[in-house]
């Protein structure tokens, strides 16, 4: 498999990723007991774990390292941002203004790591 093929499959896991984050987060925003449903707990994680591997393939192939890359290191500590805020907004926040908040600090977040991806700049 080539490195070109990789970054389609990368690209294609973020457009999932963050379609299925959107989903989760409008469902929570609404009450929805579709939330709960098995698909949309299992699917992320999938989705999740092949963009993760994706990532590593292309860091190891390419030889651009985050902590030796600005804008890799970026995207990492923005990744672990996302994360941490998709967890209180979907799971954790104990409040709907809490969760609220979260999920939308999250999508400005993810927002902000593709425009690091395609930029390759921090600012």
């Amino acid at each position: 498999m080539s490195y070109l093929a990789v970054k389609h499959f990368h690209m294609t896991f973020v457009a999932l990723s963050g379609i299925l984050f959107l989903i989760r987060g409008l469902l929570m925003l609404a009450d929805s007991p579709a939330l709960q449903k098995r698909v949309l707990k299992i699917a992320p994680d999938v989705v999740d774990s092949l963009l993760l591997a994706s990532a590593i393939t292309m860091v190891v192939w390419s030889a651009q390292y985050p902590f030796v890359q600005n804008w890799l290191t970026a995207k990492v500590i923005a990744l672990v941002a996302y994360i941490i805020l998709g967890t209180v907004a979907l799971k954790t926040g104990k409040t709907k203004a809490i969760r609220v908040t979260a999920f939308i600090t999250a999508l400005l977040i993810f927002a902000y790591i593709v425009k690091v991806a395609l930029t390759r700049q921090v600012f």
